[in-house]
Formats: structure tokens, C-alpha cells, sequence
């Protein structure tokens, strides 16, 4: 039997570097010998190990059945390891033993230093703490066993901090140690913690880590106010404006150094207003009314600045709020005219005549300059000039009729300007309310379109009718409705006022029939309760239908019939075939003018233009053949040579000819009236020409005047006396003239 069956075999690490024997060239520490009951010591027994780390850790002599381990052993990987070992006969390598099993303890030693596995750490304690006041707890470990001596029993130590802050030896728990530490004079604190093992003994292993320690705030410290103020505003500054801004000092931060301003005491109560600015904890001073450097020149103010969160805890300390003194002086400007009155309010009549006057404005200059005021309106404000306003005195007064329905209210502005600065101008309202008078007649609320049935019985009610009226009479409206004196004896229709600004209209008999008469005009009265009273005739169409079962019209005629105040049949047949005969001679003559506005066609063979030549210099006009045409100088014969018309429409274009052909003279108009059957001639025998009368206008100025051609191209022919000759001597520029109008001989002009 093997001696280490089930047992536990331990092996202390420390023992390791002990001076060993070696097997196999390899370094190996003495574990245990295993020896069989059956081994005599003959060599016939030989010994197997197996199981975890069998040949790679743990090897055993087959011949003596010592155990050797091979390598350093480290409990915090493995602890405990489970082999099995058997004897063999060495010849037949049966066994001659059951298989034993054991395990190997690994015995620990402080090998492992400790650890601040969260390190290193960040805390924050309130300034003003007392002593003793936790701040953080730290927390280390330690890899050996804590079963086994006291590798790893860990105390705590302070090695930076102090005096300020302690740590508990076992707990790891940092406490402060001073009282009043004022996160004002040092706001944070680096700590060096340390954690040693073997219950702190000397060979024990240590390990360290940092703790940064801040102080947060509270609220230790009062606002305080450094200086008193002193401001200047212009008496302009508009109202709601900063005026100024101050700030009471506080060492704390956050919500300890919010703080809320009033003032509690001066003469600026009701003028000014204080409010902290919640980014800045400024106390933000604005004005709440209009300043006036006339009426009062400066204002003194004591403003508290007072710490909205205030700790109990600190009361003792003393009070948590401080005043100053802010004094503002007011900076005379030249001010605008002020009016008395932002808004006047003034009434006239829609009947008011014009000119006539309806209320005064009045402005005045705030300066001391006290300057004189004009007043003007401003015309953006009143487009259609319906009214004016005197400069000196603001008196307003009608400029135009007034209509009420038209617009019932006037808002206008009023611009008042210093006489001495015309920039300083002020502004006034002045709304003029139209009040209402009688002078508009009630009519028909709608365009009333009124179906009678043919079998409509007397009585019977086939139309209500109500009234509208754009005037507004206080009491409200009261219309009366009547039929016209001429309608009220008809025998088929009356009128029922009733009494409710509303009238029905009812058959007076039964029987109507379309075929007979188809439409009926009912003139109604109506009027209203107005001073004085207005009415107006109002005509109501009934038209007679063929209605279905339930009264509803299927089909009406269009035959207009008068009641006995009203046109016969025949009468209005009469009219209207006056109109259509009206209609048609307005479509000739539309037509026949538009045909005369339509633009000829001139003949392509026609070469007819006007010409303007344009020159440019003293000479050689003449010469300049360029800028014209002179085919357009030749005479009428040779274009009425190849005229062949192609008129369409009754005008004929106007030919115009630079010079007039030549035809013979005759006494009197004869060369006129030549020229006027010759185109007569040619417009009969034109087949392109239209087949009715057309007027022809043409542009013939004849030939010989009493006053002679003015032209200059007939100049040469003339036996005028007048002598050019002089043209010479003007130089260059003129010789052209001088050889075209001299006497020399030579001169030739050609054309």
C-alpha cells in the first residue's frame, strides 16, 4: 500500500530557493516519497505520478518514488493540485497496487503588495465643516491569502494631508481634522493615502494612492457694496432704458451668490426701478418714468443688495446684506414739443359745412427756451385732405364734405415744431369721430328675385322683404313700408307692414296665368324714421310660374308685364325693335370704320418715299448723291407710266413727290383738275381696285407760283441779279458755293 494515499501534501513556496538536487539537468525542490508495501527494494517496483501538472510540474523517480516539483509555484494562480500515483511491476507493468490519489496545498507567503484597485480617488467635503466629517473612503486589496498569517491584513495611513484630514487605520474612511476651513483661502487639498500589509509589522509590503480633497461652497459670506455711485442720464433717456448698473461684492459662488436688489429709500422711488440680472448678479437700474430736467435735476437712491439663499447655519456671522448710496443727475437736452394731451378726441357733424371748425390742439416747448410752436398735419395721415389746421393756434376745421358711411373716424397726426428748431418736431393724435345725420333713403336688403305659382291662392304670402340703411340713428332703425300711390289701387298685389322693419307681399286674387302675363314690377315705398325722413321707391319682379306639387317653380316665361302705372305689351315690343335697329346701324358704322383704318397695300412698282438729306459740312451738298435716292425727283409721267394698283380697302395711299411734273400751264385750277381726272381715270379702269366709292388722297403741289420755286436746284435758272462772287473770298470752305453761284464763266452745276 502507498503511504500517501489521501493525503495532503503542502509545499511552502518560500522554500524554493533552498539548495536542491537536480534531476535531469533540471532544477527540482523535494515534494514527498512514495513507497508500496510490496517493494522490497529489489528494483522489480517502479512508480507513475499522474493527474494536474503530472511531467510538466510535479516529476517522481520511478525507482525511489520521490516527488520533485520543477518550477515555482504561485498560490494567487493555483492552490491546489490533484495527482494520482500507482507502482507497477517493472517487467510485467501490472500493477501491484490499486491507484492512489493525494493533493498538493500550495502554502502562501506575502508575496503580493496591496492595491487601491479605484485610485486614485476625487472628493469634495462643504467648507466650514466640523471636525470629523467624512470625506471619502479608500479602499484597498491585497492578493495573498487572508487566511493564512497576515499577508493580507491591510491598515491605513496618511502620509500627506495633515493636519487637515485623518484616515481610519482599518476602515480606509478620511475624516477632516481642522475646523473652519475656508474654501475662500484654499479651495482643495491633495492627500497621499497608504496601505500596508502584515497588520502594518516591519517586512510588511505597502501600497499608496491620491485623493484630491475640494471644499465646496456655502454661503459664509455677506454681499458687500465697495464704493457709492454717481450717475448722469439725458432728461431724453426713453422710459424702460438702463439707466445704470452696479454689483455688490460676494466671495461665494453658485446660489450662495445670488442676491436680489430694492431700493429702500430716496426720492427716485417712483422714477426708477432695480432688478438683478440673473448672469451677472448686477443690480440693473431702469427708468420707469419720464424725466424732465425742468422739474427736478437729480435723484438720490439707497439700493440693498440682500443674499437670496442664506445658509441658518452662518446667521451668527451677521447680517447677509449691504446698502449703497446711487446718485443720478439728470443732463438737460433740447426736448421736442410736448402736446397737453397724447390723444385728442373730437366730434363733427358729416353735415358741417366747410371751414368749419372742430376742435384746437395745443402743444408746448418743455425747454426753458419756452419757443413758439407751429402745427402742420401730417398728410400720410389724412391722403384725401379732409381737413386743416391754422399753424399758430392748432385750431382743426373741415377742408372737405364729410361722409360718415364712408369713414366714420379720422385718426390723423399732428406734428408741433419749434419755430426757433424746425428739427425738433412732436407728435400729437387727433381722432375726429363723423356723427351720423339722415341722408340716406332705406332700400331692398338684397336684390329680391320673387316666384309666383300659377295657382297661388288670394292672400297668400309670396315675398318678405326687409330694408338696409347705411345711416346709424341712435335709437336704431324703424323702416316703413307702402306701396306707390299709382300701384296701391292694382288688383293684384298688396303690401303688409310688419311693424318689424320687415313687409310681406300678398295676392290680392288667384288665377294667374303665365300664358296671359309671365312678370309683374311692384313699386314699394320704403322710408325711414330719420329727421328729416328719406324714402325711396323700391320695384319688386314677380314672375309667374308652373310649379310642382310642393310650390317649387319648374318654369317661367320672360313676358314683362306693367301694372296699370307701367308699358303695354305692344309699347315695350315698339322698344325693343327700336333697340335692335339702334344696335345694328352702331355695328355698320363700327364696321365701316374699321375698314377704313385698315393700312393699303402700296404698289410694289411704285417707287414713292420721302428723302431727308442730311449734311454736315459748308460743301459739296451737291455732290453728296450718297444719303438719296434720285430716282425719287423724276415727274409724275413716268410713274404713272407703270402704276398697276392693288388696293382692297377704301384708302389710297398718299404719293409724295419732291418736284412737280411737268405739266402744262393753264389758267385758273386747270392743272388740278388735269391731275385729278387723270387719277380718276386710272382708279375706273383699275381692276385690283374695290368695287365701292373710296376716297383718294394725293399730294400734288402743281407747277408755277406767283412766288416762284424756293428750291435751291433751280437757282441757276433764275435771272436773279443777286452776286455770289464774294463767296470766294471767305476762303476754302466757301469756294463750293462761290463756284456753284458766282457769274464766272465756267461754273456749271450738274445734277
Amino acid at each position: 500500500m502507498l503511504c500517501t494515499t489521501a493525503t495532503k501534501i503542502l509545499i511552502a513556496r518560500q522554500h524554493f530557493n533552498a539548495a536542491i538536487p537536480k534531476i535531469s539537468s533540471l532544477p527540482v525542490i523535494y515534494v514527498r516519497a512514495l513507497h508500496s508495501d510490496v517493494d522490497k527494494g529489489e528494483g522489480r517496483v517502479k512508480y507513475v505520478l499522474s493527474g494536474e501538472g503530472a511531467s510538466s510540474i510535479f516529476i517522481i523517480d520511478e525507482n525511489t518514488g520521490d516527488i520533485h516539483a520543477t518550477k515555482r509555484l504561485d498560490r494567487e494562480e493555483q492552490a491546489y493540485y490533484t495527482l494520482r500515483a500507482q507502482a507497477l511491476d517493472r517487467y510485467t507493468n501490472r500493477p501491484v497496487e490499486p491507484e492512489s490519489e493525494f493533493i498538493i496545498k500550495v502554502q502562501d507567503i506575502n508575496d503580493n503588495e496591496p492595491k487601491f484597485l479605484d485610485g486614485p480617488y476625487t472628493a469634495g467635503v462643504p467648507e466650514m465643516s466640523p471636525v470629523g466629517t467624512s470625506v471619502v473612503q479608500v479602499v484597498a486589496t491585497d492578493a495573498d491569502d487572508p487566511t493564512y498569517g497576515n499577508s493580507a491584513r491591510v491598515v491605513y495611513s496618511i502620509l500627506e494631508g495633515q493636519p487637515y484630514f485623518s484616515v481610519e487605520s482599518k476602515t480606509g474612511i478620511i475624516r477632516t481634522a481642522l475646523p473652519s476651513m475656508d474654501r475662500e483661502a484654499r479651495d482643495q487639498y491633495l492627500l497621499v493615502i497608504q496601505a500596508k500589509d502584515m497588520v502594518g509589522q516591519m517586512g510588511g509590503l505597502s501600497g499608496t494612492t491620491s485623493v484630491t480633497v475640494t471644499l465646496t461652497d456655502v454661503n459664509d459670506n455677506p454681499p458687500r457694496f465697495t464704493q457709492s455711485y454717481q450717475f448722469t442720464v439725458p432728461e431724453s433717456l426713453p422710459v424702460a432704458s438702463v439707466v445704470a448698473k452696479i454689483k455688490a461684492a460676494d466671495s461665494d459662488v453658485g446660489p450662495n451668490a445670488e442676491m436680489d436688489y430694492r431700493i429702500i429709500d430716496g426720492d427716485g422711488l417712483g422714477m426708477f426701478k432695480v432688478a438683478p440680472d440673473k448672469d451677472t448678479q448686477e443690480g440693473v437700474i431702469t427708468l420707469q418714468k419720464v424725466l424732465d430736467f425742468e422739474t427736478k435735476a437729480s435723484y438720490t437712491l439707497r439700493i440693498e443688495a440682500v443674499n437670496r439663499n442664506i445658509d441658518p447655519r452662518f446667521v451668527n456671522l451677521g447680517t447677509f446684506s449691504d446698502t449703497a448710496t446711487v446718485h443720478i443727475t439728470v443732463e438737460d437736452v433740447d426736448e421736442p414739443p410736448v402736446f397737453s394731451s397724447p390723444v385728442s378726441k373730437m366730434v363733427v357733424s358729416e353735415a358741417a359745412k366747410l371751414g368749419t371748425i372742430i376742435g384746437t390742439v395745443s402743444a408746448h416747448d418743455p425747454d426753458s427756451s419756452n419757443s413758439a410752436i407751429r402745427y402742420s398735419i401730417d398728410r400720410n395721415t389724412d391722403l384725401e385732405r379732409f381737413f386743416n389746421i391754422d399753424a399758430t393756434t392748432g385750431v382743426i376745421s373741415t377742408a372737405k364734405q364729410l361722409d360718415r358711411e364712408v369713414n366714420a373716424v379720422h385718426n390723423i397726426t399732428i406734428f408741433a415744431m419749434e419755430s426757433q428748431d424746425p428739427l425738433q418736431v412732436g407728435k400729437g393724435i387727433a381722432l375726429i369721430t363723423v356723427m351720423d345725420i339722415n341722408d340716406n333713403a332705406p332700400v331692398f336688403a338684397i336684390d329680391y328675385e320673387t316666384f309666383l305659382c300659377e295657382d297661388a291662392k288670394p292672400g297668400q304670402v309670396i315675398q318678405t322683404i326687409s330694408a338696409v340703411d347705411p345711416d346709424e340713428p341712435p335709437s336704431g332703425h324703424r323702416f316703413f313700408f307702402a306701396l306707390t300711390p299709382e300701384a296701391a289701387s292694382n288688383l293684384n298685389f298688396t303690401l303688409r307692414d310688419n311693424k318689424d322693419n320687415t313687409a310681406s307681399v300678398l295676392t290680392k286674387r288667384g288665377g294667374f296665368r303665365r300664358r296671359e302675363q309671365s312678370l309683374y314690377w311692384l313699386p314699394i315705398l320704403i322710408g325711414d324714421s330719420g329727421t328729416p325722413s328719406l324714402s325711396s321707391t323700391n320695384t319688386l319682379s314677380i314672375r309667374v310660374c308652373d310649379c310642382d306639387p310642393d310650390g317649387m317653380a319648374q318654369s317661367c316665361s320672360a313676358e314683362a308685364y306693367m301694372l296699370p302705372a307701367g308699358l303695354s305689351t305692344g309699347a315695350l315690343v315698339a322698344i325693343l325693335a327700336c333697340v335692335l335697329t339702334l344696335l345694328v346701324l352702331v355695328l355698320l358704322i363700327v364696321t365701316m370704320r374699321r375698314r377704313k383704318k385698315e393700312p393699303l397695300i402700296l404698289d410694289e412698282e411704285r417707287d414713292v418715299r420721302e428723302n431727308i438729306v442730311r449734311y454736315d459740312d459748308e460743301g459739296g451738298g451737291e455732290e453728296d448723291t450718297e444719303a438719296f435716292d434720285m430716282v425719287a425727283l423724276r415727274n409724275l409721267n413716268v410713274i404713272r407710266d407703270h402704276k398697276a394698283r392693288r388696293d382692297v380697302t377704301p384708302e389710297v395711299p398718299i404719293f409724295f413727290s419732291s418736284r412737280p411734273p411737268p405739266y402744262k400751264t393753264v389758267p385758273d385750277n386747270g392743272i388740278f383738275r388735269e391731275f385729278i381726272w387723270d387719277r380718276l381715270k386710272d382708279a375706273d379702269v383699275d381692276p385690283s381696285a374695290p368695287p365701292y366709292d373710296s376716297l383718294q388722297t394725293y399730294a400734288f403741289e402743281g407747277s408755277g407760283s406767283v412766288a416762284e420755286s424756293l428750291s435751291s436746284l433751280e437757282s441757276l435758272s433764275t435771272d436773279s441779279d443777286q452776286n455770289y462772287d464774294y463767296l470766294s473770298d471767305w476762303g476754302p470752305r466757301f469756294k463750293k458755293l462761290a463756284d456753284l453761284y458766282g457769274h464766272s464763266e465756267g461754273s456749271n452745276m450738274f445734277l
